[in-house]
């Protein structure tokens, strides 16, 4: 018998209220499940994601620069205008991922999206390239931010930060894939007539092409009409929900009425500014490594420098793993997000500094170390402080929308004329993720210091004369639900 009363409230209590009998061992279970049908689709959708997204960043070593016509600020022009499409397309694709099935939607723009990536390899233009780019991210923009909400129909606030973790582990996986793979195809620089660049692009996007055919079979909509789920498995995700405080029948339904107050919520804009600051981290370092490193060594041949990218990608997929585990057994976010986001300060300033190369790289590395913590324990952080599907998915869409518009910002922070170490790009970004931790620990502060006014029943005024219904369907709003801090 699992009982938890909001009178013992700590930071993971408080979300499992009533009585409700679950088989812990039987729990375990279907979650090892679940991370075997689910975990690995959905890092091999983001890991192609954001390699076909950066791998310009890869193809810029390898001629393409020089067969488009990439002068002044082309590339960079290049880079950001994705983002533009990108960003516009978050939120409505959120707010679709239900209406068309999750299943259906995350096949359509993964095989979308890997067509449009496999023909920029044949591009001849800039303006073919912008075209490209554009309609890159049109289909691209909505699988990160429904591959957050879509976790969320499977997994509890306790299991969530490490699940979202993978998605940052792909992340890692495919900037140090996207080294090893363009090391191995700039070897075909002049295979049938075409530059190395354009068959990194090719070879690159025509898997995604694939996964995308197969999604529409290999993921399940919900638990519920989940084929890898046995009748019990799925009676037993129904009681993993009504563990939790808010997750009612009628909250799993999108209302307009939650979507209003997504927008009218002070503490989601909070959240979206701050992955704003921390995103502008992400984008810069993920697009502009190679070009760093290079700056740091000039004298590196453009396989080096590739190969030079990898362990600190392999450092930052690890230490998110480390830090979302810790999260979620302490449902500690604020916390982590802050320390890393400070040890990836200290990295910034040792690539500012007016030392030796030796410095320089060890300041890629302790950027990396923070950059997945900073950035994806907030993505984790805020959909489970909101338990109604309406405003968990408008706010997740918003936090994405907004934090992805730094993409656009970071790709001119690294011109080429301001090489080789690139003070301007590096300060911006130190700066902006100054601010965004300092808006995570302030959050940190505030949910903890709610959580204690409930415990005390400061609030308990606002549900004076409710129905015990009408109080389960308050979402956060709820005195009896606890946030995560």
């Amino acid at each position: 018998m699992a009982r938890n009363n909001f009178s013992s409230m700590g930071p993971t209590k408080g979300l499992e209220v009533g009585d409700v009998e679950i088989d812990y061992v039987a729990e375990r279970k279907l979650v090892r499940k679940l991370d075997i049908h689910i975990i690995p689709v959905v890092m091999l959708l983001y890991l192609l994601s954001f390699l076909d997204r950066v791998n310009i960043g890869n193809a810029r070593l390898y001629g393409m620069e020089q067969d488009l016509n990439l002068y002044g600020n082309r590339y960079q022009t290049a880079v950001s205008l994705l983002f533009v499409t990108y960003i516009l397309s978050e939120l409505p694709s959120n707010l679709l991922l239900k209406k068309c099935r999750p299943s259906r939607w995350i096949a359509f723009i993964t095989t979308s999206w890997g067509i449009i990536a496999t023909l920029t390899g044949i591009t001849r233009s800039y303006g073919g390239l912008i075209a490209c780019r554009l309609f890159l991210g049109l289909v691209e923009g909505g699988l990160f931010p429904g591959m957050a909400i879509y976790l969320t129909f499977f997994y509890t606030k306790r299991e969530l930060a490490l699940r979202i973790g993978y998605l940052f582990v792909s992340a890692a996986l495919a900037g140090a894939c996207g080294g090893l793979l363009a090391y191995g195809i700039g070897f075909m620089d002049g295979v049938a007539g075409q530059r190395g660049w354009r068959w990194i692009m090719i070879l690159e996007g025509l898997p995604t092409f694939c996964l995308g055919i197969a999604c529409w079979w290999l993921l399940a909509d919900d638990p519920e009409t989940a084929y890898y789920l046995t009748a019990e498995e799925k009676a037993l995700m129904l009681l993993r929900r009504a563990r939790q405080t808010g997750q009612t029948a009628s909250a799993q339904r999108f209302h307009w009425a939650d979507f209003r107050a997504a927008l009218a919520d002070w503490k989601m804009w909070a959240f979206c500014f701050a992955q704003f600051g921390a995103d502008t981290m992400l984008y810069g370092y993920s697009t502009f490594l190679p070009t760093i490193i290079r700056g740091i060594g000039p004298q590196y041949s453009s396989a080096i420098v590739q190969v030079l990218t990898i362990p600190c990608y392999a450092l930052g997929a690890i230490s998110y793993i480390v830090a979302a585990r810790l999260s979620d057994k302490q449902q500690q976010r604020g916390l982590y997000s802050c320390a890393f986001g400070v040890i990836s300060i200290v990295g910034y300033a040792m690539l500012i500094s007016n030392s030796g190369t030796g410095v320089h790289y060890a300041g890629c590395f302790l950027v990396a170390m923070g950059l997945y913590v900073v950035v994806g324990l907030p993505l984790a952080w805020l959909p489970t402080n909101n338990p109604r599907y309406g405003k968990r998915t408008t706010a997740t869409g918003l936090q994405l929308t907004i934090g992805n518009c730094s993409g656009i910002m970071a790709s001119f922070l690294y011109p080429t004329k301001e090489g080789p170490r690139y003070v301007k790009g590096h300060a911006v970004t130190l700066a902006m993720v100054g601010f965004a931790i300092s808006v995570y620990g302030f959050m940190s502060w505030y949910f903890a210091r709610e959580n204690r006014r409930r415990k005390n029943g400061v609030e308990d005024g606002k549900i004076a004369g409710m129905s015990e219904e009408e109080i389960a369907e308050l979402g956060d709003r709820n005195p009896r639900f606890a946030y995560t801090y």
